[in-house]
């Protein structure tokens, strides 16, 4: 009788790239773990995609049809040829020719699907020289992972989330490149509402940005067809991973011809985004020479950016790119807010242009790899009052030109994970719908000034306070202490005190009776 088929163990996620880290130390850098598990978990992700588009074409009675790649894009899935396939690899794991079967097959794979042109490695893994045994092993690691139960989950971003987060010590962290956690672009797609138009990311990392906002424009009853996607990357490893993911999930994208510096080749000079989303670096330093970009088009308006802090330079970047109705959500340090110099003057010059619509403090431990609290600012080209037809609904804006909406989060927030804070979608939704209100006709009836939460502050105010954007100057502090009678407090506190004590003699008592029945004399 023949032995049934072992099952095959499915391991989490979490607990799988663990593994996958732990086969490759000592072969390769821990910041380049997350190159060479990706490509594998891609290619796992990609076959098991195509073998279930391939069960449903055979359900659907059409099996004739299986090896017409037309029958998988169709439905966003790619078509593989059979060496390209996990189930190949896998039988094919423990051969010393195993390298260059996997980068075959990822050539193989981008060579017959257009959208993926330049997204993956080119013989990637036979120049690892990684053991045979190790990448036998870690490809039995990737295998055990089940990835399309969750039709949702943004495999890859949540691959690199994974190792960000690990090995957060080897990169990213003393660059001030942070991953975006996903509440934070749900946030920000929640503000902006980009159902239609085009969505631009000037420093897009995985493309996490991306596709968040058109899960929002999914779940909403929107079409992603009616969003255009661009965005640019510095680094190529990370330009190729943005492609890989992209494709994953049926985006297309335009990302520029290459990897490239926003500022010194900006690969989108004539653009004119309708909402722009972005987690610049924090606080770059020497992110220009002192005679370079001096006369630059997207500083118009404005003094040109110091060389020593490239934050502004981010926001003017933004504020190019804007079209007419533009509006922007992006995240900076919270120094931002206050910055002197050169810095104080693009700020009043922004402030005055009409142009900040909302300024929102984070909690703080939101990062994988920094605990600071950050800013979240939302930019708009047009607070005048206007009327404007967003997916199933039309919204009436009042004119919020010399006003600015103020917002203090770090109430908010629940635990995951131990040390990180996540806004829930509670959270979220209360932030929202007092931003929506606020925005609006009629907000009279529907906002109001909330201490410690929000405040609506005016042009005045602002300059006032000499144009400081610090959510504190602005919202309400309850002083809690003030309401207090100190005498009749101090009385209450010293009388709990008296009763304390006299509870606490009263049990000396009763334990010594106790003793001294089991015939025992002790002294307390």
């Amino acid at each position: 009788m023949a032995k049934a088929a072992k099952a095959k163990k499915v391991v989490s996620m979490e607990e799988a790239l663990w593994k996958s880290a732990d086969k490759l130390r000592g072969s390769v850098e821990p910041a380049e773990y997350k190159h060479v598990v990706l490509s594998l978990i891609f290619l796992k992700y990609a076959s098991d995609r195509f073998e279930e588009q391939r069960a449903k074409i055979i359900a659907d009675g059409r099996e004739k049809f299986i090896e017409v790649k037309a029958f998988y894009t169709k439905d966003n899935v790619f078509y593989l040829t059979p060496e390209s396939r996990w189930s190949y690899i896998m039988e094919n794991a423990k051969q010393d020719n195993i390298a260059l079967l996997i980068d075959t097959a990822l050539s193989t794979i981008e060579k017959n699907n257009e959208q993926l042109r330049g997204a993956l490695p080119d013989n990637y893994y036979s120049r690892l020289n990684l053991d045979t045994t190790k990448l036998a092993s870690l490809l039995d690691v990737i295998d055990s992972i089940e990835m399309t139960a969750d039709k949702e989950q943004d495999i890859i971003g949540r691959v690199y989330e994974y190792f960000l987060s690990k090995f957060a010590l080897k990169e990213g962290k003393g660059k001030g490149e942070f991953y975006t956690p996903k509440s934070i672009v749900n946030l920000i797609a929640e503000m902006l509402e980009p159902y239609s138009g085009i969505l631009y990311d000037p420093c897009c990392g995985s493309g996490g940005m991306f596709v968040q906002s058109i899960k929002f424009v999914e779940a909403h009853s929107g079409n992603q067809k009616n969003v255009s996607v661009y965005g640019q990357e510095l680094t190529g490893t990370t330009y190729k991973l943005t492609k890989m993911n992209l494709a994953i999930r049926g985006i297309s994208a335009n990302l520029g011809e290459q990897a490239a510096d926003t500022f010194m080749n900006d690969q989108h000079k004539d653009l004119k985004a309708d909402f722009i989303m972005a987690n610049p670096p924090f606080n770059q330093k020497d992110w220009r020479a002192a005679d370079e970009l001096t006369d630059d088009p997207r500083w118009e308006g404005y003094d040109v950016p110091s060389t020593g802090n490239a934050n502004y330079g981010w926001i003017l970047n933004i504020v190019s790119k804007l079209s007419e109705n533009g509006t922007a959500g992006f995240l900076l340090a919270n120094g931002a807010l206050s910055d002197s110099g050169t810095e104080y003057s693009i700020r009043k010059r922004l402030i005055e242009n009409n142009i900040v619509e909302a300024i929102l403090i984070l909690p703080r431990n939101l990062f994988y790899t920094t605990d600071i609290s950050v800013t979240l600012w939302i930019l708009n080209k047009n607070k005048k009052a206007r009327t404007v037809q967003k997916n199933d609904k039309t919204v009436h804006y009042r004119n919020r030109e010399r006003e600015i909406l103020f917002m203090d989060l770090r109430q908010m927030g629940s635990p995951y994970e131990k040390k990180y804070i996540e806004l829930t979608s509670e959270d979220r939704q209360k932030v929202t719908d007092v931003f929506h209100a606020w925005q609006q006709e009629g907000y009279e009836n529907t906002y109001e000034n909330i201490p410690e939460f929000c405040y609506s502050a005016s042009f005045d105010e602002i300059a006032e306070k000499d144009y400081t954007l610090v959510p504190s100057r602005y919202i309400e502090f309850v002083n809690r202490d003030e309401d207090i009678d100190f005498d009749t407090k101090m009385k209450s506190l010293q009388s709990e005190l008296q009763e304390l004590l006299k509870q606490e003699e009263e049990s000396k008592a009763d334990l010594l009776g106790v003793f001294k029945e089991l015939g025992y004399e002790i002294k307390i």
